[in-house]
Protein backbone atom coordinates (compact mmCIF):
# COMPACT_ATOMS: atom_id res chain seq x y z
CA UNK A 1 0.00 0.00 0.00
CA UNK A 2 1.23 3.47 -0.90
CA UNK A 3 0.38 6.40 1.35
CA UNK A 4 1.21 9.99 0.46
CA UNK A 5 1.47 12.52 3.28
CA UNK A 6 1.45 16.29 2.81
CA UNK A 7 0.98 19.12 5.26
CA UNK A 8 0.59 22.86 5.67
CA UNK A 9 -1.31 23.70 2.51
CA UNK A 10 -2.20 27.15 3.86
CA UNK A 11 -4.92 27.87 1.29
CA UNK A 12 -2.58 27.55 -1.69
CA UNK A 13 -3.41 25.09 -4.44
CA UNK A 14 -0.45 23.35 -6.07
CA UNK A 15 -0.49 22.28 -9.71
CA UNK A 16 2.60 20.06 -9.34
CA UNK A 17 1.00 18.21 -6.44
CA UNK A 18 -2.22 17.74 -8.42
CA UNK A 19 -0.27 16.44 -11.41
CA UNK A 20 1.52 13.93 -9.18
CA UNK A 21 -1.84 12.63 -7.95
CA UNK A 22 -3.05 12.29 -11.54
CA UNK A 23 0.03 10.39 -12.69
CA UNK A 24 0.67 8.04 -9.74
CA UNK A 25 -1.26 5.32 -7.94
CA UNK A 26 -1.86 6.37 -4.34
CA UNK A 27 -3.96 4.26 -1.97
CA UNK A 28 -4.39 6.95 0.69
CA UNK A 29 -3.62 10.64 1.08
CA UNK A 30 -2.98 11.93 4.60
CA UNK A 31 -3.00 15.67 5.27
CA UNK A 32 -1.54 16.58 8.64
CA UNK A 33 -3.09 19.98 9.20
CA UNK A 34 -3.19 23.64 8.19
CA UNK A 35 -5.27 23.06 5.10
CA UNK A 36 -6.21 26.73 5.30
CA UNK A 37 -4.49 29.89 6.44
CA UNK A 38 -7.18 31.09 8.89
CA UNK A 39 -9.70 30.37 6.11
CA UNK A 40 -11.45 30.68 3.81
CA UNK A 41 -13.56 27.58 4.54
CA UNK A 42 -14.51 27.30 0.86
CA UNK A 43 -10.88 26.52 0.03
CA UNK A 44 -10.88 23.51 2.35
CA UNK A 45 -14.00 22.00 0.78
CA UNK A 46 -12.88 22.63 -2.79
CA UNK A 47 -9.31 21.43 -2.21
CA UNK A 48 -10.37 18.19 -0.53
CA UNK A 49 -13.30 17.38 -2.80
CA UNK A 50 -11.25 17.94 -5.95
CA UNK A 51 -8.75 15.35 -4.69
CA UNK A 52 -11.59 12.99 -3.77
CA UNK A 53 -12.80 13.19 -7.38
CA UNK A 54 -9.53 11.48 -8.33
CA UNK A 55 -10.82 8.47 -6.33
CA UNK A 56 -8.15 8.84 -3.67
CA UNK A 57 -9.30 8.36 -0.05
CA UNK A 58 -8.26 11.25 2.20
CA UNK A 59 -7.64 11.36 5.94
CA UNK A 60 -7.23 14.91 7.26
CA UNK A 61 -6.73 16.67 10.56
CA UNK A 62 -6.85 20.43 11.22
CA UNK A 63 -3.78 22.42 12.15
CA UNK A 64 -3.39 25.39 14.44
CA UNK A 65 -4.13 27.81 11.56
CA UNK A 66 -7.45 26.18 10.64
CA UNK A 67 -10.12 28.38 12.22
CA UNK A 68 -13.50 27.02 13.42
CA UNK A 69 -15.23 27.73 10.09
CA UNK A 70 -12.49 25.90 8.20
CA UNK A 71 -12.67 22.95 10.58
CA UNK A 72 -16.40 22.68 9.95
CA UNK A 73 -15.68 22.80 6.21
CA UNK A 74 -13.21 19.91 6.51
CA UNK A 75 -15.91 17.94 8.34
CA UNK A 76 -18.39 18.63 5.50
CA UNK A 77 -15.95 17.60 2.78
CA UNK A 78 -15.48 14.09 1.41
CA UNK A 79 -12.32 13.61 3.46
CA UNK A 80 -12.30 11.52 6.62
CA UNK A 81 -12.11 14.05 9.46
CA UNK A 82 -9.78 12.28 11.87
CA UNK A 83 -9.22 14.77 14.70
CA UNK A 84 -9.40 13.08 18.11
CA UNK A 85 -10.30 9.74 16.55
CA UNK A 86 -8.86 6.28 16.01
CA UNK A 87 -9.21 5.43 12.31
CA UNK A 88 -8.85 1.94 10.87
CA UNK A 89 -7.76 1.81 7.22
CA UNK A 90 -6.87 -1.49 5.54
CA UNK A 91 -5.12 -2.95 8.56
CA UNK A 92 -3.55 0.31 9.74
CA UNK A 93 -4.59 1.93 13.01
CA UNK A 94 -4.25 5.72 12.91
CA UNK A 95 -4.41 7.66 16.18
CA UNK A 96 -5.14 11.24 15.17
CA UNK A 97 -5.10 14.61 16.89
CA UNK A 98 -4.86 18.00 15.19
CA UNK A 99 -3.99 21.48 16.35
CA UNK A 100 -0.72 22.35 18.05
CA UNK A 101 0.93 23.02 21.36
CA UNK A 102 0.87 26.72 22.33
CA UNK A 103 2.58 29.13 19.93
CA UNK A 104 3.62 32.79 20.36
CA UNK A 105 1.01 33.73 17.76
CA UNK A 106 -2.24 32.78 19.54
CA UNK A 107 -3.54 30.82 16.55
CA UNK A 108 -7.11 29.45 16.47
CA UNK A 109 -6.54 25.76 17.25
CA UNK A 110 -4.01 25.35 20.04
CA UNK A 111 -3.97 23.06 23.07
CA UNK A 112 -2.03 23.02 26.29
CA UNK A 113 0.54 20.26 26.61
CA UNK A 114 -1.65 18.67 29.28
CA UNK A 115 -4.64 18.63 26.91
CA UNK A 116 -2.55 17.14 24.12
CA UNK A 117 -1.16 14.41 26.34
CA UNK A 118 -4.49 13.47 27.93
CA UNK A 119 -6.31 13.30 24.60
CA UNK A 120 -3.59 11.32 22.84
CA UNK A 121 -3.24 8.89 25.73
CA UNK A 122 -7.00 8.36 25.70
CA UNK A 123 -6.88 7.50 22.00
CA UNK A 124 -4.24 4.83 22.53
CA UNK A 125 -5.97 3.41 25.60
CA UNK A 126 -9.40 3.13 24.02
CA UNK A 127 -8.30 1.12 20.98
CA UNK A 128 -10.74 -1.72 20.40
CA UNK A 129 -9.70 -5.36 20.68
CA UNK A 130 -7.51 -4.69 23.73
CA UNK A 131 -9.08 -6.83 26.45
CA UNK A 132 -6.12 -7.87 28.56
CA UNK A 133 -2.34 -7.76 28.44
CA UNK A 134 -2.09 -10.78 26.10
CA UNK A 135 -4.60 -9.27 23.69
CA UNK A 136 -2.77 -5.94 23.93
CA UNK A 137 0.54 -7.56 23.04
CA UNK A 138 -1.01 -9.33 20.04
CA UNK A 139 -2.73 -6.15 18.89
CA UNK A 140 0.54 -4.20 18.94
CA UNK A 141 2.53 -6.94 17.21
CA UNK A 142 -0.01 -7.62 14.46
CA UNK A 143 -1.06 -4.13 13.42
CA UNK A 144 0.75 -1.13 11.98
CA UNK A 145 0.12 1.82 14.30
CA UNK A 146 0.40 5.40 13.09
CA UNK A 147 0.31 8.53 15.24
CA UNK A 148 -1.04 11.39 13.12
CA UNK A 149 -0.49 14.85 14.62
CA UNK A 150 -0.06 18.37 13.35
CA UNK A 151 2.42 19.18 16.11
CA UNK A 152 5.79 17.45 15.81
CA UNK A 153 7.49 15.92 18.84
CA UNK A 154 9.95 18.17 20.62
CA UNK A 155 13.67 17.43 20.34
CA UNK A 156 13.42 15.82 16.91
CA UNK A 157 14.42 16.80 13.40
CA UNK A 158 10.74 17.46 12.71
CA UNK A 159 10.41 20.41 15.11
CA UNK A 160 13.59 22.36 14.44
CA UNK A 161 13.16 25.96 13.27
CA UNK A 162 15.70 27.97 11.26
CA UNK A 163 17.75 29.09 14.26
CA UNK A 164 18.08 25.49 15.48
CA UNK A 165 15.62 25.81 18.36
CA UNK A 166 13.19 22.97 19.04
CA UNK A 167 9.57 24.12 19.29
CA UNK A 168 7.59 20.89 19.09
CA UNK A 169 5.32 19.24 21.60
CA UNK A 170 6.66 17.56 24.70
CA UNK A 171 3.39 15.61 24.90
CA UNK A 172 3.78 14.11 21.43
CA UNK A 173 7.33 13.10 22.32
CA UNK A 174 6.12 11.53 25.58
CA UNK A 175 3.31 9.62 23.83
CA UNK A 176 5.76 8.24 21.27
CA UNK A 177 8.04 6.97 24.03
CA UNK A 178 5.14 5.46 25.99
CA UNK A 179 3.26 3.74 23.16
CA UNK A 180 5.93 3.18 20.48
CA UNK A 181 3.84 3.64 17.32
CA UNK A 182 5.51 2.58 14.08
CA UNK A 183 5.13 6.03 12.55
CA UNK A 184 4.47 9.61 13.58
CA UNK A 185 3.20 11.73 10.70
CA UNK A 186 3.33 15.42 11.60
CA UNK A 187 3.78 18.89 10.12
CA UNK A 188 3.52 22.44 11.50
CA UNK A 189 7.19 23.45 11.17
CA UNK A 190 7.56 24.40 7.51
CA UNK A 191 11.36 24.30 7.36
CA UNK A 192 11.69 20.98 9.23
CA UNK A 193 11.15 18.62 6.30
CA UNK A 194 12.71 15.43 7.62
CA UNK A 195 12.69 11.72 8.32
CA UNK A 196 14.12 10.77 11.71
CA UNK A 197 13.51 8.44 14.65
CA UNK A 198 12.56 8.56 18.30
CA UNK A 199 13.46 5.13 19.64
CA UNK A 200 11.88 2.79 17.06
CA UNK A 201 9.25 5.28 15.85
CA UNK A 202 9.84 6.84 12.43
CA UNK A 203 9.00 10.56 12.63
CA UNK A 204 8.27 12.36 9.36
CA UNK A 205 7.48 15.96 8.50
CA UNK A 206 6.93 16.81 4.81
CA UNK A 207 7.23 20.54 5.40
CA UNK A 208 4.99 23.04 3.62
CA UNK A 209 3.19 21.91 0.46
CA UNK A 210 4.25 25.16 -1.24
CA UNK A 211 7.79 23.72 -1.25
CA UNK A 212 6.58 20.90 -3.54
CA UNK A 213 7.50 18.11 -1.14
CA UNK A 214 5.64 15.15 0.30
CA UNK A 215 6.33 11.91 2.13
CA UNK A 216 5.74 8.63 0.28
CA UNK A 217 5.18 5.68 2.60
CA UNK A 218 5.29 2.20 1.08
CA UNK A 219 3.80 -0.40 3.41
CA UNK A 220 4.00 -4.17 3.03
CA UNK A 221 2.67 -5.79 6.18
CA UNK A 222 4.77 -4.33 8.98
CA UNK A 223 7.58 -3.43 6.59
CA UNK A 224 7.73 0.35 6.05
CA UNK A 225 9.73 2.33 3.50
CA UNK A 226 9.61 6.11 3.85
CA UNK A 227 10.97 8.66 1.38
CA UNK A 228 10.77 12.40 0.82
CA UNK A 229 9.57 13.05 -2.73
CA UNK A 230 9.43 16.19 -4.85
CA UNK A 231 6.47 17.14 -7.01
CA UNK A 232 7.71 18.18 -10.46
Amino acid sequence: MKILQVSDVHSEDNSKFNRYLDENDIDLLIISGDITNFGPPEFAINFLNNIFLKEIPIIAIPGNCDNPESIEAIKRSNAIFAHNKVIFFKGIIIYSFGGSNPTPFNTPFEFSEEELYDNLKNLFNKSPLILDENDKRSFIEDNLRVLLTHAPPIDSEADKIENGAHVGSSSVNKIIKEFNPNLNLCGHIHEAESISKINDTIVVNPGMLKNNKGILIDINGLDIKVNIIEFN
